[in-house]
């Protein structure tokens, strides 16, 4: 489904603008959380919590897909590392001895920058959302 599908059902929901917009808002920062793996059955259960419209949120929890997700979460982890003053955060891999043991314990420095920068990322893009979806339900609404 293209992008101009995607937002045109999203302004085609019946209902508040305020709710439309806090349904992909929520559904974005589900998908840009580093709960990687759950995030479809997270965006479900929290709308369904919430009374939110569960197509929306779906749709915003699916801004990460396999063409976006290594670009959000490298930035998320550049970020975060920025963030919390890191320098050297890549380690030196032994590629031909390596085992996934090894692989754990090697790339363990990144994921507090990963968890801080995909929060930060998650909470400015949700905001983000909120208010573009907001501004586009009540201009469609006009």
């Amino acid at each position: 489904m293209a992008l101009r599908d995607k937002l045109s059902l999203i302004l085609s929901v019946n209902d508040t603008p305020h709710r439309i917009s806090m349904a992909f808002a929520v559904g974005i920062f589900i998908g840009m959380s580093p709960l990687f793996g759950v995030h479809t059955v997270l965006g479900i259960v929290i709308a369904y919590l919430f009374g939110l419209n569960r197509v929306v949120t779906i749709a915003g929890v699916y801004i990460t897909n396999p063409w976006t997700i290594i670009p959000i979460y490298t930035f998320s982890t550049w970020l975060g590392a920025k963030c919390l003053r890191l320098n050297h955060i890549l380690p030196v891999i032994d590629w031909k001895h390596i085992t996934f043991t090894m692989l754990l314990h090697d790339f363990s420095p990144l994921l507090m920058p990963f968890i801080v920068g995909t929060a930060i990322v998650a909470t400015v893009s949700s905001i983000v959302s909120y208010l573009l979806i907001y501004r586009l339900t009540k201009r469609e609404n006009a």
